[in-house]
């Protein structure tokens, strides 16, 4: 019904810049602009955390201003790029989808559809 597929991670080094990117395939994301999409990350024995979200207007927000997080509804995705990147940015990052309610631009929870994650990995 659908599904969220990542790409684009990988090493860099500290101080680089990357984009992850996040395609929507299938049924459920017809629609895409009627869902918020966020970006999260885990590092083994810690829990995933959000790392940025963008709802379906393209409004977006980030927990740490080197990340951008971006979408494109025509082509049912959405982006993150990574700038000044450091070592602790290092984890697997995932994408996933909530919906989204234009009226209050709120998204409502829970994120989920998780796609498989990417690796990135930032080294000194």
């Amino acid at each position: 019904q659908g599904q969220l597929v990542e790409s684009g991670g990988g090493s860099v080094q500290a101080g680089g810049s990357l984009t992850l990117s996040c395609v929507a395939l299938g049924y459920r994301y017809e629609h895409y602009d009627r869902y918020c999409m966020g970006w999260f990350r885990q590092v083994p024995g810690k829990e995933r955390e959000e790392v940025a979200r963008v709802d379906g207007e393209n409004m977006g927000s980030a927990t740490d201003g080197r990340f951008t997080i971006t979408r494109d509804n025509d082509m049912k995705a959405t982006y993150l790029h990574i700038r000044s990147a450091k070592p602790e940015d290092t984890a697997m990052y995932y994408c996933a989808a909530a919906e989204f309610r234009p009226r209050t631009g709120f998204c409502r929870p829970p994120f989920g559809g998780w796609g498989r994650g990417i690796q990135v990995t930032v080294s000194t």
